[in-house]
C-alpha cells in the first residue's frame, strides 16, 4: 500500500487500515513461515549413537532448548556444542548485557560445562569448530515470530514439532544444603517490572545473591544485609539455588536454572518482555509489590506454620 492510500484510509476509514495492515502481516508470516520445513535438520542417520547439537547462546537460550534436546534425542548420549563469539543483538534489550555484543564467551562455556557434564545424558560438552551436527539450534531464531513475547522454551518446540513437560524438572543434580535457610535472589539489570522494591527482604534474617557483582550491588543499595555468593562454575551456582529455602529472580539466567530444576520460586515478570513464566510445582510469579511481598511471606513460613 502506498504512502498516499495510507494518509487518505486513515483519515476515512481507519477500521479498513488497520484489517489491511494486519493481511499484510499475515501475508509476510506466511512467506517466512514457508521456509520453515529447510529450517529443521532431520538427521538422515536414524541409529546414530549420539545426537549433536549447536546453539550459540545467550545462557539462559541454552537451558531452555534443554526440553527439545532430549526430546529429540530420544534417550540417546546428547553431544552439545557452543557455539562462542558470536554477535548479539542488544537492539530490544534495555540495559546492557554482562557480555557485552557478543552471546557466548570462553568464560562463559568455561562455566556452564561441568553443569552440562554433570548431566547424565550429556556425553559431551565443547566449544564449536565447524563440527557437522545434526541439529542447530540457532534456527529458532529465524521463526517469524515477536520475540517479546511468548514462552522461549516452545520457540525450539515450533521448529522442530516435538513436545515436553515442562512442568517436570530437566536439570538433575544435588542440593548444596548449606543454603537451606536462605532465600535466594538474583536480578539482572534488565526485564525489572515496574514499582517492584525489594528493600522489604533487609526483615528477613538470611539472605544471599548469586549473579554479577554489578547486580549485586545494585541489590545491596535495597538490602544492605544481604549476603553474596559469587561462584566457580554454574554446577556450584545451579546447586547452591537447589539448596536454597527458596529463590527469587527476574528474567536471568539464575532464573532459568531455577526453572529447570522446580524449585521453590518467584519469579519477577517484566510485562515488557513476557517470554518466561512458572511451570509446575512450587513456581509463582509477580509483578505487583503487595503480591510479591505476600509470596516472599507465605514461602518464607510454609515448612513451619508460623507467621511473620
Amino acid at each position: 500500500m502506498n504512502l498516499l492510500k495510507r494518509l487518505i484510509l486513515k483519515g476515512t476509514n481507519r477500521s479498513r487500515l488497520a484489517q489491511l495492515d494486519l493481511q499484510a502481516q499475515d501475508e509476510r508470516f506466511i512467506e517466512k513461515a514457508a521456509a520453515l520445513a529447510s529450517l529443521a535438520d532431520v538427521p538422515t542417520n536414524l541409529d546414530m549413537p549420539t545426537v549433536s547439537f549447536k546453539h550459540s547462546g545467550h545462557a539462559g537460550d541454552i537451558i531452555y532448548s534443554l526440553p527439545t534436546v532430549y526430546a529429540l534425542s530420544r534417550e540417546k548420549p546428547v553431544s552439545f556444542f557452543m557455539h562462542l563469539n558470536r554477535p548479539a543483538n542488544l537492539k530490544a534489550v534495555r540495559k546492557s548485557h554482562p557480555l557485552g555484543n557478543v552471546m557466548l564467551n570462553e568464560k562463559m562455556f568455561e562455566m556452564l560445562q561441568p553443569l552440562f557434564l554433570s548431566q547424565e545424558s550429556i556425553a559431551a560438552c565443547e566449544p564449536y569448530r565447524n563440527e557437522t551436527v545434526h541439529y542447530n539450534l540457532d534456527r529458532f531464531r529465524e521463526l517469524p515470530i515477536r520475540f517479546s513475547r511468548g514462552h522461549i522454551a516452545r520457540w525450539y518446540f515450533l521448529l522442530y514439532a516435538v513436545n515436553a513437560d515442562l512442568c517436570r524438572p530437566w536439570i538433575h543434580l544435588e542440593p548444596d544444603r548449606s543454603f537451606a535457610d536462605y532465600i535466594m535472589v538474583a536480578r539482572s539489570a534488565g526485564n525489572h517490572a515496574p514499582g517492584i522494591d525489594y528493600s522489604f527482604l533487609k526483615q528477613y534474617r538470611k539472605t544471599v545473591f548469586v549473579g554479577v557483582e554489578d547486580e549485586y550491588d545494585a541489590m545491596r543499595c535495597m538490602v544492605p544485609g544481604i549476603e553474596y555468593h559469587p561462584v566457580k562454575d554454574f554446577l556450584e551456582l545451579a546447586r547452591a539455588i537447589k539448596g536454597a529455602k527458596f529463590f527469587i529472580g527476574n528474567s536471568s539466567f539464575p532464573y532459568s536454572l531455577a526453572e529447570a530444576m522446580k524449585v521453590r520460586r518467584l519469579f519477577e515478570m517484566s510485562y515488557h518482555c513476557p517470554t518466561v513464566m512458572p511451570d509446575g510445582i512450587d513456581g509463582y510469579e509477580f509483578c505487583f509489590q503487595a503480591q510479591f511481598e505476600t509470596l516472599v511471606e507465605r514461602l518464607q513460613y510454609k515448612d513451619c506454620g508460623q507467621t511473620a
